[in-house]
């Protein structure tokens, strides 16, 4: 059995605990934004969360749990995160069943408090950004049901609180959740669902496998723990909307039909103000939690939502591309595209392979740009990329613009009203050799000799050289 708690007591050298109070207004979000900036990044964990009316939440706050590729990599039991992607294509392609276990055996329904009981206003809510309406669940896991099949779906989507039963809840057009509320509505009915907090970095990144229509999140979590996920009913819904029985906090409620209210502007995953929308709203029937109960909360744009769900979606792309172009070596989503930049590495490419990979992989709806390079070229590190870029390609011969295919609406260069994009390809891998088994036409790269600069390297650790510039 796995959760949030044991992953944090295995990572407690990298967590940081701030003494003192800070306030949920913005303060949390600011050291995310500091610690980015020196990209540092810490699991960050605040105990004294000081609320909008000035008293200290007793529920501890913990942020920046997967903004590190490499403590995002480890919860899977990868040492090197550059080889993410190939095992989680694996753990996910072979699923496990979740186990069902009983009330009395789940920690999350240890404390019930339904009707007027339940306060959303009694968890440590955050506002993160400047023109915020208000605080926001940014890590809620929304689940629930296509009416038809009974198969749930769980995905991350904003909340904003407006009442302490009530608030907003933006399920993206096109995703899975949206089609289920809109099965509800056809039918007159409002739509059940339970948004679940806080839990092990592997279950978080399960519900972001992507899936098809209906499929359930559960196997995939399961798949990448090596384990069956404990689910349990909820108290309101019963087995119709399961959650996992060792998250921390569940909110239960019913989406009514056709009722739209005001959401946003939010600080989305670009890095924009997201747009406000019209977007349904949820009436709580009923909050779960942990008797001693850690709120979670994503840094919404940072590299604490980007990078798990980035990972994922390498994954994903791993397993697409590798199907078709065995030359694949290793996928990067890298946190400077949000998610809408893939790298591709390529080992001796066949002629025509590195535009297979290319065509493939912008398949993924959320990419718009790839970028395929040798092996020698380190896909994690995105001065190499420009570089591979600067001398491998001439833009006429290797680049490929399809235009009409899907994408993210939330993609801030979309123009008003479209509703497809266009993508592009860019081929910077070397030309083959027209020789076999001849060096590709090529020059060599620059550098001295490897014994040379180990010496030069070592004086360097001996220096303090943390005043000196970083650029």
């Amino acid at each position: 059995m796995i959760d949030l708690r044991k992953f944090l007591a295995k990572e407690a050298a990298n967590v940081w605990r701030p003494e003192g109070p800070v306030a949920v207004h913005q303060e949390i979000t600011a050291l995310q934004y500091g610690l980015s900036a020196e990209r540092r990044y810490p699991i960050l964990q605040i105990d004294q969360p000081k609320l909008s009316d000035g008293s200290i939440s007793a529920m501890p706050v913990v942020t920046n749990l997967t903004a590190s590729r490499e403590i995002t990599a480890r919860a899977l039991g990868v040492e090197d995160h550059r080889d993410f992607a190939a095992a989680y294509a694996a753990r996910t392609s072979s699923p496990i069943d979740p186990e069902i276990v009983t009330r009395e055996d789940a920690p999350v329904q240890e404390v019930v408090e339904e009707g007027d009981a339940a306060n959303l206003f009694s968890l440590p809510l955050l506002t993160q950004h400047t023109l915020d309406p208000g605080p926001y669940l940014t890590a809620a896991h929304a689940t629930t049901s296509d009416p038809e099949t009974g198969i749930d779906n769980t995905a991350i989507q904003r909340c904003w609180v407006k009442e302490p039963r009530r608030m907003s809840y933006f399920p993206y057009a096109v995703s899975h959740n949206a089609r289920n509320v809109a099965k509800y509505w056809a039918r007159g009915e409002a739509c059940p669902v339970a948004f679940w907090i806080g839990h092990h970095p592997l279950v978080l990144m399960g519900t972001q496998a992507k899936i098809g229509y209906p499929e359930s999140h559960w196997r995939a979590c399961g798949g990448l723990m090596g384990e069956p996920l404990r689910m349990v009913p909820s108290i309101t819904h019963g087995e119709s909307v399961m959650v996992p029985a060792d998250a921390e906090i569940v909110v239960e409620g019913f989406v009514p039909p056709n009722v739209l209210e005001a959401d946003g502007p939010f600080g989305e995953y670009t890095g924009y103000m997201g747009a406000q929308v019209a977007a349904p709203v949820c009436e709580i029937t009923c909050i779960t939690r942990r008797a001693n109960a850690i709120y979670h909360d994503y840094g919404s744009g940072l590299p604490d939502m980007l990078v798990p769900d980035n990972m994922a979606m390498e994954g994903k792309i791993y397993g697409m591309v590798k199907s078709v172009v065995p030359a694949l070596r290793r996928v990067h989503v890298p946190v400077s595209g949000r998610r809408f930049h893939a790298y591709l590495q390529l080992e001796n490419p066949n002629p025509g392979e590195a535009r297979d990979a290319l065509m493939v992989a912008n398949g993924y709806r959320r990419v718009k740009a790839t970028i395929a390079v040798d092996d020698d070229i380190d896909i994690f590190d995105d001065s190499e990329m420009m570089w591979a870029l600067a001398t491998r390609v001439m833009w006429e011969r290797d680049s490929i613009i399809v235009s009409g295919l899907s994408g993210s609406l939330m993609d801030p260069g979309l123009a008003r009203g479209a509703k497809t994009v266009s993508k592009i390809g860019i081929d910077a891998t070397l030309a083959p050799s027209e020789v076999a088994g001849a060096p590709r036409p090529v020059p060599p790269r620059s550098g001295v000799d490897q014994p040379i600069l180990d010496a030069a390297n070592a004086v360097l650790k001996k220096i303090d050289k943390s005043a000196w510039p970083t650029q």
